[in-house]
């Protein structure tokens, strides 16, 4: 198939990519490659795919419209992977807007591509932070998520309703991936894992919010993009039996459908880093602090539908997941 992925240098998008070509699809690969990050780690991942038979990389902004347009008027695609987005809870407490034009003016970008190419399946990244203030856990697709906690889970949270819309007036296949706490070799730095083990190698203290409490659905990026490729194949139809007076948030009477792509077995932050030591050879000096703004102290993804449905559920235990990202992280870096 012809399948763009929107933040193709993204980590996700770099991993999906990958393995969208290894089983012979033509990728299309989409990126504003903006500095959020390091930008040559960016550039880095794309050179790993630009080497690659039957991918092309297009530089470009899911929020300019007429760029957009025509964008999609040039190529014809089977399906649209959206993975492009301002990601991060912390970063939406001071930079409200980025998400604004990256996930709500960019998203209805793709939705319009999508709608007049008649692309025959859009996936889209969604977030376990969907399930915000919600306490009854695991967490399930077909709980209400109304209660989000910060503005980049409100922005996942419209994509899901926006892509519902246009699943309901204009048939658009779309899918929906609530992603639980990804980690793995070509992390992104913002994230915890890479910002723990920068900080332990150079002798630097961390941050251990909510007191090593949190408990993480820490989710390897392999099993994520297996997910994803399995879903990619699923092309979503309406649930016959749905009902608008006891209405199901994880399917509808039009083609959508959300899944949970988690762990579902979370651990505890304390237990991460313990691990992360072992894989280091080399502890940590911990700054014990109270919960941020925004976090939720625990996520937990039930994936019954989406094992029952594709056939598959992440499984890799963060022992191995970990060491695979440290063996990454001390050749990329020589450390």
């Amino acid at each position: 198939m012809k399948i763009l992925v929107t933040g193709a240098a993204g980590f996700i998008g770099f991993h999906l990519s990958k393995a969208l070509l290894a089983r012979g699809d033509e990728v299309v690969g989409l990126d504003n490659l903006n500095d959020y990050y390091d930008v040559s780690l960016k550039q880095d991942r794309l050179t790993q795919l630009k080497d690659k038979p039957g991918f092309n990389f297009y530089k470009l902004d899911l929020a300019d419209r007429p760029a957009m347009a025509n964008f999609f008027t040039n190529h014809n695609f089977d399906v649209v992977v959206n993975l492009a987005a301002q990601a991060g809870v912390r970063y939406s407490l001071s930079n409200p807007h980025a998400y604004v034009d990256s996930n709500l003016v960019g998203f209805v970008n793709v939705l319009e591509g999508c709608r007049h190419s008649k692309v025959k399946h859009l996936v889209f990244a969604s977030s376990s932070s969907v399930y915000g203030a919600n306490t009854k856990i695991p967490f399930s697709v077909h709980d209400n998520v109304d209660h989000p906690v910060s503005l980049y889970a409100a922005s996942k949270k419209a994509n899901e309703l926006m892509a519902h819309t246009y699943s309901h007036l204009y048939h658009l296949p779309t899918t929906g991936l609530r992603f639980f706490s990804v980690y793995g070799p070509w992390g992104r730095p913002d994230m915890a894992l890479f910002m723990f083990t920068k900080a332990i190698l150079a002798g630097e203290p961390i941050n251990v919010f909510n007191y090593g409490k949190m408990r993480r659905d820490f989710t390897y990026v392999d099993d994520i993009v297996e997910g994803v490729v399995r879903v990619i194949d699923k092309i979503p139809e309406p649930n016959p039996n749905w009902s608008g007076d006891n209405p199901d948030p994880g399917t509808s009477l039009a083609p959508y459908k959300i899944y949970n792509i988690g762990n579902n077995q979370p651990v505890e932050l304390i237990r991460f880093i313990e691990v992360l030591e072992s894989c280091l050879g080399k502890s940590a000096e911990k700054n014990m602090m109270p919960i941020q703004p925004g976090d939720v102290p625990v996520n937990y993804a039930n994936v019954d539908d989406l094992e029952n449905d594709v056939g598959f559920k992440p499984n890799t235990p963060i022992e191995v997941g970990i060491k695979h990202f440290v063996n990454w992280y001390r050749a990329y870096y020589h450390g």
